[in-house]
């Protein structure tokens, strides 16, 4: 269920922007590395490596197993800073995972038989209101996709998240409504 994308890091000495800075002239990407109880560690990525998987979709719901000389850490991706203008990649924060945690995590939605809903055959619209949703899930348990079948649906009806099947260990983080996740709206 929950894929990992291995990738390769050097501890970093020195921190601030000057030695950041000559990292990412010679292609690599200032990194930290935090959480599970112990202290912080500021690592260097390969641009392209991280590049990668973050043009993807991917970044901040997939499992990364960090080889930082030698010592493997399991993480995953939760703030990466881009640069205003050029949109490349300048700084990346990753959670180190502990056996068994839990975590919040947005997951995509995808739509499953399109050409058969009877609504969008008659003309309706499918009025997406969410494209990802956050659950909580233990990291071994993280679903690369949440799908979602159109069959069945009406102009006018609407998919709502009591009507989605979610794998075990899968709960949503809103959990005081009964949201919805997309409609077959009437052509206008």
């Amino acid at each position: 269920m929950a894929e990992v994308f291995e990738i390769n890091a050097e501890k970093r000495e020195r921190d601030g922007k000057g030695p950041a800075r000559a990292l990412r002239n010679i292609g690599k990407i200032p990194a930290v590395i935090y959480g599970d109880k112990k202290d912080p560690e500021s690592i260097t990525l390969e641009q392209r490596d991280i590049t990668k998987l973050y043009n993807s979709g991917r970044l901040m719901s997939t499992l990364i197993q960090i080889d930082v000389d030698g010592e493997k850490t399991r993480a995953i991706a939760r703030d990466v800073q881009l640069h205003p203008v050029k949109d490349f990649i300048l700084h990346a924060d990753f959670l180190r995972l502990g056996k068994g945690a839990k975590i919040a995590v947005e997951i995509p939605v995808n739509f499953l038989n399109e050409d058969t809903c009877p609504g969008l055959k008659q003309g309706g619209v499918l009025n997406v209101v969410r494209y990802s949703i956050e659950f909580f899930c233990r990291v071994d348990d993280i679903p690369n996709e949440i799908d979602i079948d159109l069959a069945g649906l009406e102009i006018g009806d609407g998919v709502h998240i009591s009507m989605v099947m979610l794998p075990d260990g899968v709960e949503p983080t809103i959990t005081g409504r009964d949201f919805t996740i997309a409609t077959v709206a009437a052509p206008t």
